[in-house]
């Protein structure tokens, strides 16, 4: 692997775009792929604004690319964050009240039977974000929920438009 920490950030888009650099080597090189993606133009994400159904100063709250259920989305802090253990008080309860107010809105817009809650951010850098899982009545409870298959990500504009009503 490329020591990333000595090459500019134009060298890293380069690679990222030759399909040379993976998220993972840019975390264990201590970059972290959600700052480094929103100051470069979506290089590792794609164009994602579509997908997100809120925003604040603080937050952002956007549908998953590779969802492990319909209604799968992220809420995640704007301020970069490595873990839950490295945000003050307030931003994390701000994280986790909005949280609870987009499990609901995710229960009843996609008519799941429950949304787990998690939060995995682990390697020498992340961003601080936690997931809301849908889990439907067909499905199984219990934890592998959270290491379901991922699928390719299907917009459903009604519920797109109905979750940004509901978390306003």
């Amino acid at each position: 692997m490329t020591d990333l920490k000595k090459l500019s950030d134009d060298e890293i888009v380069a690679l990222i775009k030759e399909g040379k650099v993976t998220n993972r080597e840019l975390t264990d090189s201590e970059i972290c792929p959600t700052c480094f993606n929103k100051t470069h133009d979506g290089v590792l994400f794609g164009d994602d604004s579509e997908m997100i159904v809120y925003e604040d100063d603080i937050l952002e709250c956007f549908l998953v690319g590779n969802p492990r259920a319909k209604g799968h989305v992220a809420v995640s802090t704007k301020k970069h964050f490595k873990d839950m253990m490295d945000i003050d008080d307030v931003t994390c309860e701000r994280v986790f009240k909005f949280s609870k107010k987009a499990m609901n809105a995710i229960r009843e817009i996609y008519n799941s039977e429950s949304v787990y809650l998690c939060t995995m951010c682990d390697g020498p850098m992340n961003h601080f974000h936690v997931q809301l899982i849908p889990r439907y009545d067909f499905e199984e409870r219990g934890s592998d929920n959270f290491v379901k298959p991922r699928q390719k990500y299907v917009e459903d504009k009604e519920k797109v438009l109905a979750l940004r009503k509901a978390l306003k």
